[in-house]
């Protein structure tokens, strides 16, 4: 298994240090906040430890302050209810006593009942396209180096973008996007590696669509981009290691800020889980 994907499932992975409390470690991917995903991720491997047969289905998080990837993150879970069928908890994030996500995650037990999904948008598949990585390297000229070794490391989820173009010296187009996206090694046959990973993955980019209109780049020096909320439902089985398309639209942006959802599709066409997110785009250059 690859050393990226080792650690990322490790990483996911939380220490138990009492009832309903649990610890996990930080990771520096170079970013001066510490990645929402990461602790989106934790935070549901947290919560899924304190439930018995039942799978995710849904989760509902705020950011409420930027994390610190010097430090690791306390869990608390609280269980609020377990039903017949449906379990639900509340997660706190903490870091140095201050609380930076609060999650709510819903779990359900396997059931039968009415089936349909939208289909999946004709785009051509992966092999197609080069990914992500590649085309940080044939870019790298273009990148600064204070930032240059965070966009050229090895990943564990490698994305090939259909809208293939120069990531550094965006155009303006429509708040639209589709990105092929899997672990770029095999992965365990455990439900929770396989959903802890893709909430870890959703949050990469995601927000990005909404900047799209507006041709303007990460990498900006006068955009300041934070999500503030993520939202995830996990409608069937699926693997990371194999292909999924992950496609995103900005219906708004407004107020400083960008609303962005996502459809995910597996390589045969089936919907297996949708997102939803808010974002600060606060753009700070004067006007001409």
């Amino acid at each position: 298994m690859s050393k990226v994907v080792e650690n990322l499932i490790t990483l996911l992975k939380l220490e138990s240090i009492g009832e309903g409390k649990f610890l996990g470690r930080s990771q520096d991917i170079g970013l001066p906040k510490l990645f929402g995903g990461q602790v989106v991720g934790q935070a549901l491997s947290a919560a899924h430890q304190t439930v018995e047969n039942r799978t995710a289905h849904s989760l509902h998080c705020y950011f409420l302050r930027p994390g610190d990837a010097r430090l690791a993150v306390e869990f608390d879970v609280e269980t609020v209810r377990d039903g017949g069928s449906f379990s639900v908890r509340h997660v706190k994030a903490s870091q140095a006593g201050k609380v930076i996500l609060s999650m709510t995650a819903s779990f359900h037990i396997q059931e039968e009942g009415f089936e349909h999904y939208d289909p999946i948008p004709n785009v051509p598949g992966p092999e197609c396209f080069e990914s992500e990585w590649d085309l940080h390297q044939k870019h790298s000229n273009e990148l600064p180096e204070k930032i240059r070794e965070l966009f050229l490391a090895e990943r564990p989820i490698e994305r090939r973008i259909v809208e293939n173009q120069n990531p550094f010296r965006p155009r303006h187009g429509i708040a639209k996007r589709h990105v092929w996206l899997k672990s770029i090694a095999s992965l365990p046959d455990e439900e929770l590696v396989h959903q802890s990973m893709l909430a870890y993955a959703t949050d990469y980019g995601f927000l990005d669509t909404a900047l799209v209109p507006h041709g303007i780049s990460l990498g900006n020096p006068y955009l300041n981009i934070a999500s503030l909320d993520h939202s995830i439902w996990f409608h069937r089985p699926f693997r990371l290691d194999e292909w999924l398309l992950y496609v995103a639209d900005s219906p708004s942006a407004a107020g400083a800020r960008g609303f962005v959802r996502g459809q995910i599709f597996n390589k045969e066409g089936v919907l297996v889980a949708s997102t939803v997110q808010e974002g600060l785009l606060r753009y700070t250059k004067k006007s001409k």
